[in-house]
């Protein structure tokens, strides 16, 4: 699927919220790759822009464009490696806020239903259970609105697009989702209300747990 009209945001350019010898946390806005797309006019990408402060800034995890908030990077090749196994094993920990459609009656739950890419309409994921990969989301109602929840998402494991196609799969797609949302929830926002609001690591030098937190943009 082309990306039509890419134009990601520029202010601020690089949104750093925490940096030292060894990492480097970035919040980053809806709208933006999290790493080069393979036509030059999607050059532009978190990785990108911190690439131009921090060279050897590489990827250990990676945001949907239209997802905001916390993405990590490493600065060189101990914390590249240290870091990719924590998310390798599920060993961080991390929270989403997202506004679903309609009002959810349950106060909480999960969502376990494999997934795999739905090929003839990549990029979309879609659930199979004879061939998807294990994936398992829990969430907890934060409010109730009108017409639609705010809730938070914890993804145990991290397949592309969990979040979105476990909140589909329970008739309460995130508003303002291009992919999955039905018209009247992809009306209710400019943009896909989901962002990464929490992560916990150990550092890969000092093996203490970091814990951050981001405001939530809607």
């Amino acid at each position: 699927m082309a990306l039509l009209n890419y134009s990601p945001p520029t202010r601020p350019y690089l949104d750093i919220v925490y940096q030292d010898d060894d990492i480097v946390l970035l919040n980053k806005p809806s709208g933006l790759l999290s790493v080069p797309g393979k036509a030059k006019e999607h050059f532009d990408s978190l990785q990108t822009r911190v690439q131009l402060v921090f060279p050897t800034a590489t990827v250990v995890h990676r945001l949907d464009m239209a997802t905001s908030g916390l993405m990590l990077m490493a600065l060189n090749k101990h914390a590249h490696r240290h870091i990719s196994k924590q998310f390798e094993l599920r060993e961080t920990s991390k929270t989403y806020h997202a506004v679903v459609f309609g009002i959810m009656n349950n106060d909480s739950g999960e969502v376990n239903l494999p997934l795999i890419c739905d090929w003839p309409n990549r990029p979309k994921q879609m659930v199979d259970h004879e061939r998807g990969k294990k994936a398992l989301t829990k969430w907890r109602v934060i409010e109730r609105y009108t017409d639609s929840t705010r809730v938070e998402l914890s993804p145990i494991t991290g397949r592309s697009h969990q979040l979105r196609v476990h909140m589909l799969s329970l008739d309460h797609p995130i508003i303002g989702d291009k992919l999955y949302a039905h018209s009247q929830a992809l009306k209710m926002a400019p943009r896909l209300n989901l962002h990464a609001t929490n992560l916990s690591f150990r550092h890969p030098n000092t093996e203490k747990v970091m814990t951050f937190a981001t405001q939530v943009p809607f």
